[in-house]
């Protein structure tokens, strides 16, 4: 079978079903009422200005699991994802509904991510940056295993604030792991992990095309959260390993990071949303919904072509200076923010 096809059916029936799907889901999500209206939920992190519904994860999970069935048929792995997958889509739709306790949702996403575990996905082993592996005891390769997904999918959902920002990261950083995992196809147990990330990417892809601005549907918890358990899992699964996925997933990695030390740093709960993330800073430095997505994607495919020619070392030290770098302007919007606001100041 020719290469591009084995890899374009599986992405664009994946697309497909999602394009197909959500539309179904926006005329549900409206006929209930099921709607995130900015005039009845008032909340500092809410930038859209119209009723959207939130129910992204319903196509994403319908896309998924039936061209995952198809394409990759059923055994133990497949089986602990899409129960992962499940549990997250129905946790979904009811924070859609009910508007969940954080603290709620994080604990339900730690069992969807213990029972993905418990189908044998887990992280055996972790690359030492100045050479050679690390062997994991497993009790310590399942909780870390259970950490890394709950952390990136709480991670990467926390990167939907403005219109298309979330699809289009999930998109390019499942290709990015599946273009990795290429180099690696003369083992054919990485074939699969392969055919998963096309799947995931078309998935998401599908859901773009109404979440793009100005959006249709919003991804809510459950297209957020799935977005970051899917990638967690192929991380785990391919070749490429953690490391790729955290230098992909950079902005957003830091960007949570910082978020939360912030927020624990004012004595506030980590998990509360608020109006502080790195998309909030630049609407307020004049950016477009349009352009701060953009310059998502763009960030995030840069560094996916960067993660191809990485070691675990610079891996490491590409981490580092993200950090810095994303960490470095938050904290001078912070101080800038202060110092403009202070009592007597001259803006003239």
């Amino acid at each position: 079978m020719n290469l591009a096809w084995f890899l374009a059916a599986p992405l664009m029936s994946s697309f497909l079903i999602a394009v197909a799907v959500t539309p179904m889901v926006i005329w549900w999500y409206k006929r209930e009422q099921w709607l995130d209206d900015p005039k009845t939920q008032a909340h500092p992190k809410i930038i859209h200005t119209y009723p959207v519904p939130r129910g992204g994860g319903v196509p994403i999970m319908v896309a998924v699991g039936v061209t995952a069935i198809t394409f990759l048929g059923i055994d133990k792995y497949v089986i602990g994802i899409l129960a992962g997958a499940a549990i997250l889509t129905v946790v979904g739709v009811i924070d859609d509904i009910k508007d969940l306790n954080p603290y709620l949702r994080l604990g339900l996403g730690a069992v969807a991510a213990a029972g993905t575990v418990a189908a044998g996905i887990k992280i055996g082993f972790i690359s030492n940056p100045w050479g050679g592996v690390v062997d994991l005891h497993p009790w310590l390769a399942d909780g870390l295993a259970i950490l890394w997904i709950v952390w990136l999918m709480n991670m990467v959902n926390w990167s939907k604030g403005v219109d298309g920002q979330l699809p289009g990261v999930v998109v390019i950083a499942a290709v990015t792991i599946g273009m990795l995992s290429l180099r690696f196809s003369a083992d054919v147990t990485v074939w699969p992990v392969i055919i998963l990330a096309m799947i995931v990417a078309g998935a998401y892809g599908g859901l773009l095309v109404f979440n793009v601005y100005p959006q249709k549907m919003m991804p809510g918890y459950g297209g957020g959260a799935l977005g970051g358990y899917l990638l967690a899992v192929l991380a785990i699964l391919s070749t490429v390993k953690v490391g790729t996925a955290l230098v992909v997933l950079g902005v957003p990695l830091v960007d949570a990071g910082y978020v939360i030390a912030r927020r624990l740093w004012a004595g506030r709960s980590p998990v509360w949303g608020d109006r502080g993330h790195l998309h909030h800073k630049l609407l307020d430095l004049g950016w477009s919904k349009r352009s701060i997505a953009a310059g998502y994607w763009l960030v995030t495919a840069a560094l996916g072509l960067i993660a191809l020619r990485l070691n675990a070392q610079q891996k490491f030290y590409t981490i580092l200076m993200l950090g810095m770098l994303v960490g470095g302007f938050l904290l001078w919007w912070k101080h800038w923010s202060w110092y403009s606001s202070r009592p007597g100041r001259d803006n003239g």
